[in-house]
Formats: C-alpha cells, structure tokens, sequence
C-alpha cells in the first residue's frame, strides 16, 4: 500500500528546500547526528559477550556478563572509557549524546564521598573530548514487576526517591554552572516500569522542573510485556499513557513490542522513541515497528546504546534494513513526499533531536559534519544521491571534520587528542580485564 506520513513530521515534500546533506563551499555538509541513547560503560564490554553462556542465550544471560563488568568501573575508570567512546562519536558524525547513566555508586552499593562522582565522571569525559551532554541519571529502585529488591550485583545502581532528587539537584546546578558553556544538559531516566514502582513514579515526575526531559527504557523484551500484563494489568506503552503525562518531554527507548493502540498513542502524545537497531540485533530483542510509527506520524531517533557499534551510518542503515527483512519489501520508509530513504532517514533524526535533548533546535543545526571527499562512496555524489550513498554506500562513516559548539573536535577524521585519550583507555581497560 501507498505508504502516507503523519502532519509535521520531519516532512520532505521537497528535499532541495532543506536538504540535510548540502554543498557548503565544496564539501558536503550535515548538521552533527543526535545520539539518543548512551550507557558508556558498556564500550568496554562490547564483543566480550559473544560466547555462549546458556543454550538459550537472551538479553537476560547477557545481562549477567553486564552486571560482572560493571563491578570493575570506578571513576577514573569510567572517565577513561567515556572520553574513548565520546571520542568514537564525534569522529563518527554523532555531536549530542543522551547518557542513561545508572552506575552511581561504588561496587557494594554504598555511595561515594561525592555521591555525583560518577556523573562527574561522565561530564568530565565529555567536556575533554566536546560532544554535547544530555545527562540522564537513573532512578533504579526495584528488581521486578513485583517490588523485589535489587540484588548484590544491582544495588550500585539503585536510589530511593530522596536520594536521587538530591543527586538530580546538585547535577542542575552543574547543568547552570557558566563553565560548561551551555554543553550540559541534565534530565531524568526512570530504568524501567518493572525497576521504579509506581508511587516513585509519580513523586519524581511530580517534582521536576517542567522542561526536564523524561526516557525510560519499554517494552523491550517479551518477558518484560509478560510481566508487565501479569502484575500491572496492562502492556508496558499502554500502562505508562494512562498513568502518565506523556508528552513530548519523553524519550520512549526501544519500545520494540506495541500493539496498534499504543502505536497510535505514542505517537499522539508527541513522544520520542530512540530505536538502537545494532544493539537491538546483537541482544535479539526484536524489531520496532517503524513503518506503522511513521505512517502514524511518530517521533523517532537513534541511540548506539551498548556500543557494539557507534556509528549512525550503521544505526540507520540496519533500521532501514531490519524493515526488509520482515516485509521483504525495499524502500521501507520512504513515501511519495520523500523517495530518498537516506534524506528521509537523516531528516528523522533531525527532526526528533531538539526534543529528546533538551538542547535548542538553533543549536544543534550549528554543530557541523563535513564529509570527507576522497570517500570512495561520494564519488561523483550529487545533491540528489549523497545522502542515500552516505548511509548506504559504505561501511565505514567517512567524516573528515566535525566542529561543535564553534570548536573543532575532529580533523581528517581523526579527534584532536585521540592518541591521549586512546592511551588512557587502553590503561583502563587492562585494568578492567585484570580484574575479571
């Protein structure tokens, strides 16, 4: 069927008139990607959990071999592997990164001298290697569906209410401090339904500021909808609109199993879903219904949440390509308005960047990628095909520049201190791998 798509929506009825890849001086030029959906650690895990662990390996055996290095983290450490992966981000083209950070607190739960110390950890990194910060500290209170508390490898992670409004409240007054020069932004994660119970819920968002952006991850797993049917009553996306002011404050991360209804209502409540396609693959949660989201007129970004791959190239070609799969169909989210999947790919994410990140819309569209021409792929590129052969006409993101903020963090691909920052992680990784 002729696909349609919903009233302002990151529209392309005529992809000259606002192009997202244009020739600026003689190099083609795109404002920097939003990355929507970060857990930093996780870089220093990635390609260590591709060994069978269970016959019926799933999110939830990989989440064990999660939780055994997460325990290894400390401050200096996570500062190590942030820079690295912010460092990765920006030479791949991604200039704003929303971090869902829940590693709050030492290994046996008890919280450091500085209770932000982590947080600082993760601002420090991204103020060294200039990539715009959305952080998001986590409230993880709860096990399950079922209010069990967290056990022994969780509890670094978890809050109660008090605790995390007061971490909220001293990460603001870091948001309003002049010396991050408008790069910082602070908001809220709530981990899950099944991690923070419902009265939580609603004394958090009740004592926000108005503007804070809200993400929580939902409906990820089929288990998690299982749960959530048999102890709430409802499905996760169903449950959260008719107990919450969802709005397009919110960040819905994966969101992978909805029904029609909660298609519709995600998408008429101006919410935000951040679709992570590589790490969605590489843990087999399953693929979000996005030509039904569009067609419905919803908000979409992209996040590399466990870094398995950062790149946005690769996010959004295999969201385009996971699409195919199922509907053995090419072309998935194009439309009649806009017959480039490229452009309509990139004007997605463009379009969902402001609201997800709390950063101004002026803002972003100043933070520029300039592409490298002696890429193989942009050969002969003309204004009608760069886009489509940026996504999908390599392997590799073929960024040659990328300033942020008016200062220039990435030169012939390369970031301007990858070597320090290189060498710090390599330090804290051998430390992490000795002391598995």
């Amino acid at each position: 069927p002729r696909r349609r798509f919903g009233p302002g929506r990151a529209r392309c009825d005529n992809p000259r008139m606002d192009a997202p890849i244009a020739d600026v001086d003689g190099r083609w030029t795109l404002s920097g990607v939003a990355n929507l959906h970060s857990h930093a650690f996780q870089r220093a895990m990635a390609g260590l959990a591709e060994r069978m662990t269970h016959p019926s390996d799933s999110f939830w055996t990989w989440r064990e071999t999660m939780y055994r290095m997460a325990a290894r983290f400390d401050p200096d450490r996570l500062h190590a592997v942030a820079a690295q992966l912010y460092a990765e981000m920006l030479e791949a083209g991604y200039t704003a990164v929303c971090e869902f950070h829940y590693l709050h607190h030492a290994p046996d739960g008890r919280p450091y001298a500085d209770p932000a110390a982590m947080s600082r950890a993760l601002i420090a990194a991204a103020r060294e290697t200039g990539i715009r910060l959305t952080l998001l500290p986590v409230l993880y209170m709860t096990g399950g569906f079922d209010g069990r508390p967290l056990n022994d490898r969780q509890r670094r992670f978890g809050h109660d209410v008090d605790a995390w409004l007061r971490l909220f409240e001293t990460l603001r007054a870091e948001q309003d401090d002049a010396g991050h020069d408008g790069m910082l932004r602070v908001g809220c994660a709530l981990h899950s339904l099944r991690a923070v119970p419902p009265d939580a819920m609603r004394a958090v968002l009740a004592a926000l500021p108005r503007e804070t952006r809200v993400h929580l991850h939902i409906a990820e797993q089929i288990g998690e909808v299982q749960d959530c049917l048999a102890l709430r009553g409802d499905r996760p996306v169903r449950w959260l609109l008719n107990q919450a002011e969802v709005d397009a404050r919110w960040t819905l991360v994966h969101a992978t199993h909805l029904e029609m209804d909660e298609i519709v209502g995600i998408a008429d409540r101006g919410a935000t879903v951040a679709i992570c396609p590589t790490t969605e693959a590489n843990l087999g949660d399953g693929l979000f219904p996005l030509r039904d989201f569009l067609d419905a007129g919803g908000a979409w970004g992209i996040g590399s949440d466990s870094h398995v791959s950062v790149s946005p190239v690769e996010e959004l070609r295999w969201l385009e390509y996971g699409q195919r799969l199922v509907t053995r169909h090419r072309n998935i989210v194009a439309t009649e308005a806009c017959p480039s999947v490229g452009e309509r790919l990139l004007a997605g994410v463009r379009a969902s960047a402001a609201q997800a990140t709390g950063f101004a819309a002026t803002t972003l569209a100043g933070d520029r990628v300039v592409l490298d021409p002696a890429a193989p792929q942009l050969a002969g590129a003309t204004a009608d095909d760069v886009a489509d052969r940026w996504v999908f006409a390599g392997n590799r993101p073929a960024v040659a520049t990328v300033s942020v903020g008016g200062r220039a963090v990435v030169r012939e691909g390369r970031h301007v201190d990858r070597d320090a920052i290189a060498a710090r992680y390599a330090t804290a990784m051998a430390r992490l791998l000795a002391d598995g």
